[in-house]
């Protein structure tokens, strides 16, 4: 009898409901539908773009492009300048069509984007109130490139620049040419913490070099760089061109930009926490 009850639970249908398998194909089915739905959308919109275009220039200088982070795929082969700086640097992935026309446009070098969050197609901010290492909110900032290789329609941010305009993957920026950008002459930076000035003997040196990976520098985005194995963050808090004027952002490859460096987030909060100790300690003795 063992071996009919044996026979007949082997033979009865396994029930993709009750395992779940179905719920499984179900949300990987409506997830493939909607990237489809949003390629196609976007592949729409640049098609309209392209037609309704004054001109060559016009068309090839601006796409809506679905953003994605970079990862070490990215990562140039040794040896080339910016291996092993894909999150350490302003430079992203965008398509190869992209860049053929930029070049046929005989655009100078270096190629500068604004990357801008869509009103009313980019999803709500991501929440980094909880991060310590959260920058300013930034509607755009400006990027250089780092290759031309992304699959059409995407584009590869470095997780800074994801986190500073508060992008989920998969969400809609407007990635756009611009030439405007002044060179740098002068950029403040605050380090997170006193670490960078006890770590490095030469900290002005050590950062003129690092800003090399950066083509720009966005006013109010956190930016960050390795050395010796540790990896330490600054907050870009003003920028002035190679007039002294201020800018929000400011060209940093081929420039004689100066910087500046203001006291460490890290400290600042000791001394605000020691502030209010003091304040709250005189209250009490009144």
């Amino acid at each position: 009898s063992s071996s009919s009850s044996t026979a007949s639970k082997s033979s009865t249908p396994i029930s993709f409901e009750r395992q779940g398998i179905s719920k499984i194909w179900g949300n990987r089915y409506h997830d493939a539908m909607e990237l489809a739905r949003l390629e196609q959308s976007v592949e729409d919109y640049n098609a309209l773009l392209v037609a309704s275009a004054r001109d060559s220039a016009e068309a090839t200088t601006r796409r809506r492009l679905i953003c994605m982070p970079l990862d070490d795929r990215f990562d140039p082969p040794m040896g080339s300048f910016s291996h092993g700086h894909v999150q350490n640097g302003d430079k992203i992935s965008i398509p190869r069509v992209l860049g053929r026309l930029i070049m046929e446009q005989k655009v100078e070098v270096p190629y500068l984007f604004m990357i801008s969050r869509v009103e009313g197609v980019t999803k709500p901010r991501v929440d980094t109130s909880s991060c310590e290492l959260a920058p300013q909110a930034l509607d755009e900032v400006i990027a250089g490139p780092l290759d031309f290789r992304a699959p059409a329609n995407y584009c590869f941010l470095p997780w800074w620049m994801m986190r500073a305009l508060g992008l989920h993957p998969r969400d809609v920026v407007d990635v756009k040419l611009i030439t405007t950008v002044p060179a740098g002459g002068l950029a403040k930076l605050r380090p997170h913490s006193p670490d960078f000035s006890r770590d490095i003997s030469n900290p002005q040196s050590v950062m003129e070099t690092e800003l090399r990976h950066y083509s720009s520098l966005t006013r109010g985005s956190a930016i960050a760089f390795d050395y010796n194995g540790k990896r330490y963050w600054f907050d870009v808090e003003e920028l002035r061109t190679d007039k002294a004027e201020k800018s929000p952002y400011v060209k940093v490859q081929d420039c004689n930009l100066a910087t500046d460096f203001m006291k460490d987030k890290e400290t600042m909060k000791k001394e605000r926490a020691e502030r209010e100790a003091r304040r709250k300690e005189r209250e009490e003795n009144e």
